[in-house]
């Protein structure tokens, strides 16, 4: 009975033009641009330098923090009162002031102060610029010897695990969880619920087919898909970025089997409780929409409202990204992750009780 309705569902796949399509062209599109556009790291960052010292030294530290790659310069302004006035027209984002005997205070007491003036109106922007630029001063403070007491200070630093600070490194994994999301959850909220539409439900009301049955062959067709999208998302992550799993990628599709069980009975479970696609559609994208944002796919959990942290802890997107971004990064075994596979297993037992409770076989 199972083979038949699993030959009925993959006969209807086939069938529609549209849905093969939706699967696979989009979704792959998806881990191709939003690396490059979901991209944290601040460029190109408006300055306006205000230089009261006019010396070799502030010269010099104005040619360091413009071939840092991170700032474009607007313009060399006379005064503060101008650079602000480029700040209000949005012509400039930050603003950096030279004091007047800059090079002398420096070679005297080993310390000056500089004024950097950012533009918050986009805070993102105004605190990473601003930080950069504090950093790059820094910099230039310990190779010229200014620091306090007269002392320069050696730092030695190590970026552990992606040493290059490649923001994509940290996107792709997320992305990759993000289309399995899309696959288990959302199409498989439109399917039951299309065979309403259709009437072709009633039919399979009428039959002596087991309600867990019926579900489960409408499970485990986008379960298979779901495997082959992790499949071509992982080669595209490899050809396209040279990103390969420090750890066994065997893991992550144990993962994936348990985590596609679980999106795929919610996205039921949606689908049986709704009359139209429509309504259908719109109640999967305000659950996702939730998941995606307290999923920690592009801000960090731990920068969160504690109360936006507790509410992540029912969220399997969460658990499934940190997986996949532990075993690629860091090189996590399972019982490094133990825990994130119980919760998830958890939700899959959950959200399919859940997708068996909700179907009515009387329509």
């Amino acid at each position: 009975m199972l083979r038949y309705l699993l030959e009925k569902e993959f006969k209807q796949i086939m069938r529609d033009r549209f849905l093969p399509r939706i699967i696979f062209i989009l979704p792959l599109l998806q881990l191709i641009v939003l690396p490059f556009a979901a991209n944290f790291e601040m460029r190109n960052i408006n300055l306006s330098i205000v230089d009261n010292d006019h010396s070799v030294v502030s010269r010099q530290l104005t040619d360091k923090v413009l071939s840092s790659g991170y700032f474009h310069l607007t313009d060399y302004s006379p005064d503060y009162n101008h650079a602000l006035s480029s700040i209000e027209s949005n012509a400039a984002d930050i603003i950096l002031e030279i004091p007047s005997r800059f090079e002398e205070k420096l070679g005297r007491d080993g310390q000056a102060d500089v004024l950097i003036a950012a533009n918050a109106v986009n805070g993102t922007k105004g605190g990473m610029g601003s930080s950069y630029l504090s950093s790059i001063i820094q910099d230039f403070n310990q190779e010229k010897g200014f620091v306090a007491g007269g002392l320069q200070s050696g730092i030695r630093s190590t970026n552990l695990f992606n040493p290059h600070l490649n923001y994509k490194n940290y996107m792709v994994p997320g992305i990759m969880a993000f289309l399995l999301t899309i696959i288990g959850g959302f199409l498989s909220a439109l399917n039951i619920v299309g065979e309403k539409e259709k009437g072709t439900i009633e039919q399979i009301n009428v039959t002596p087919v087991p309600k867990a049955l019926f579900l489960l062959s409408k499970l485990i067709p986008f379960w298979i898909i779901g495997f082959i999208l992790l499949t071509i998302s992982a080669i595209i992550a490899w050809v396209v970025y040279g990103l390969t799993p420090v750890g066994n990628f065997g893991i992550i599709y144990l993962f994936a089997a348990a985590y596609l069980i679980a999106f795929t009975g919610f996205g039921l479970a949606i689908s049986s409780i709704s009359s139209t696609q429509q309504q259908a559609m719109f109640t999967a994208f305000f659950f996702f929409i939730i998941f995606i944002l307290l999923g920690g796919l592009f801000t960090p959990i731990s920068s969160m409202p504690e109360w936006a942290q507790h509410l992540t802890q029912f969220n399997p997107l969460r658990y499934f990204i940190e997986v996949v971004r532990m075993v690629y990064l860091k090189g996590s075994h399972f019982a490094d992750l133990t825990g994130h596979f119980i919760i998830i297993c958890l939700f899959a037992v959950c959200f399919n009780v859940l997708a068996v409770v909700s179907y009515r076989k009387n329509g």
